[in-house]
């Protein structure tokens, strides 16, 4: 099922997955790092098991955009204590699902950081069950990236909260950091030199029958200060996944060729011109690579018994899921298909750069401005570039200059700006462009308005590219250092011209 806003989720009835053990009322829940991969996913499972559900995140606004009907969302962060108990007031059952992978070097200590906090305010707010979802562990682990999830969780359970821990190796849906490095490497690499941890063997198990793990074991009293493994029916190497992700995906099995002297460190630092997921967060995963990763899940298995899906279905189940997500959306939003012009082998993560500017022109002066943008206007800002561009695209058999604008101030939804598109317009709050030229990706730009205190405006802009292989990286790359300029000129462009004059905002058609 697609919820309105173009992310797949799946809202199978939980209510009917049949238990062995003693139920509890699971009460009020939080899905702390809701707007993470399997917050993200988690949410609409708990809504549409008829639980009352809390959602919170570092950013509110981000929440918001998801569109859950029925969800109460708070902004709270691990690194700030004071936010965490108004986030934890009232609640009985707290999914623990944040990791700082992101963060760069010495993210295990932020971690630590993180759930100390979070262990404390839910011991403070009379918490009844925390939920943590960690990760497999073999017996010689030795990347920052498994000790860390292992040691978040032993830390968690020193607190007085009763934990339940749920381990993991790689989820197969869209959005989890693993898959999107796998399908990244299928689709744009036909020839792999690699290291020979695509030997090494896994458990992958769906994103479906986590979430229904996930969502039942917190509703069982038994299930209080244990470990549990989550695994699919499989083990399989990572070389056997690539190929079966391949044939699923329409796609020539890629040519796999194992090199001795590559190991998961020095393989990690090519990442970045290969998979845009996150650097930081691929380059974690890769490195813990080098183990085989079993899993003894039988215990798991009699408490919550389910038709485990095999890798070929979970990834079948994962391109239907997209191909069946809403067509249209009306901002940007992480890996939605629609913004990737309904490609799966476009990369599910963006690139991204931007700029912003603040001033003390009001909403309506500032949004004035932005809504013209593009046609007689221009973009405000090295207008030799932006035509520069144009031109490029026309000779390569693009749209180039050939729109330019219905009218001058007026915008509505499907609009042509130029080369751009309007997918999504709140007035005086945010315009969403999507990009129309010839490149190897698709990619939006965003103007995001924000009023200050004291009457003025900031103004972000932000522009956002999922790339198609290797040459939509090296597209994105070349780009880049031209882009942080551009919109940070812009911006500042858009809000002297908004001071300059107090233009009344233009009108907007409905239709």
């Amino acid at each position: 099922m697609a919820d309105r806003r173009g992310q797949a989720t799946d809202a199978s009835a939980t209510a009917d997955v049949t238990v062995a053990g003693t139920p509890r009322d699971p009460g009020r829940c939080l899905v702390f790092g809701a707007s993470g991969y399997i917050g993200s996913h988690l949410v609409p499972r708990l809504l549409s098991a008829g639980l009352r559900v809390r959602a919170s995140s570092r950013d509110r606004a981000v929440l918001a955009a998801r569109g859950w009907d029925g969800a109460e969302l708070v902004a709270a962060d691990a690194l700030d204590p004071a936010s965490l108990d108004v986030a934890l007031a009232g609640v009985d059952t707290a999914w623990y699902l944040v990791h700082s992978m992101g963060s760069g070097k010495d993210f295990g200590r932020i971690d630590l950081i993180a759930a100390a906090n979070f262990a404390a305010a839910a011991e403070r707010q009379g918490v009844g069950r925390i939920v943590y979802l960690g990760g497999l562990v073999p017996a010689d682990a030795a990347s920052e990236h498994i000790v860390s999830r292992r040691d978040t969780g032993i830390l968690l359970r020193r607190g007085q909260v009763p934990v339940t821990e749920l381990r993991a190796g790689i989820i197969v849906g869209p959005g989890s950091a693993a898959f999107e490095v796998m399908r990244d490497l299928v689709y744009h690499l036909p020839v792999m030199i690699t290291p020979r941890w695509v030997q090494a063997r896994s458990t992958p198990v769906a994103l479906d029958n986590l979430l229904t793990y996930l969502v039942a074991l917190p509703q069982l009293a038994e299930t209080a200060g244990q470990v549990y493994d989550a695994a699919g029916p499989e083990t399989l190497t990572y070389a056997e996944m690539m190929r079966i992700l391949a044939t699923e995906g329409d796609r020539r099995p890629p040519l796999i060729i194992p090199v001795p002297l590559l190991s998961p460190r020095l393989s990690s630092y090519w990442l970045r011109l290969i998979t845009a997921v996150p650097t930081n967060i691929a380059r974690a995963l890769i490195e813990g690579l080098r183990h085989d990763f079993t899993a003894d899940d039988a215990a798991l298995k009699r408490l919550v018994p389910q038709p485990l899906l095999g890798f070929r279905e979970s990834v079948a189940a994962v391109f239907a899921a997209e191909r069946a997500s809403a067509p249209v959306v009306a901002r940007w939003i992480e890996g939605a298909f629609a913004v990737r012009q309904q490609r799966i082998d476009y990369a599910y993560y963006a690139k991204r750069a931007g700029g912003s500017a603040e001033t003390k022109a009001p909403l309506a002066a500032v949004w004035a401005v932005v809504a013209a943008i593009g046609g007689d206007d221009g973009y405000y800002y090295l207008n030799g570039l932006w035509q520069l561009r144009e031109l490029l695209d026309w000779i390569a058999g693009g749209p180039g200059r050939g729109h330019g604008r219905r009218h001058p101030t007026e915008l509505r939804v499907g609009d042509r700006i130029d080369s751009w598109k309007v997918l999504g317009l709140e007035p005086e709050r945010r315009l969403s462009l999507a990009f129309g030229m010839r490149a190897p990706g698709a990619g939006m730009l965003e103007f995001d308005l924000e009023p200050r205190a004291d009457g003025g405006t900031r103004l972000c802009i932000t522009a956002y590219w999922h790339p198609a292989g290797v040459w939509g990286l090296l597209y994105w790359y070349a780009f880049e250092p031209v882009h942080r300029v551009i919109f940070t000129g812009t911006a500042r462009a858009i809000c002297a011209r908004a001071e300059r004059q107090r233009p009344v905002a233009p009108a907007l058609d409905p239709g």
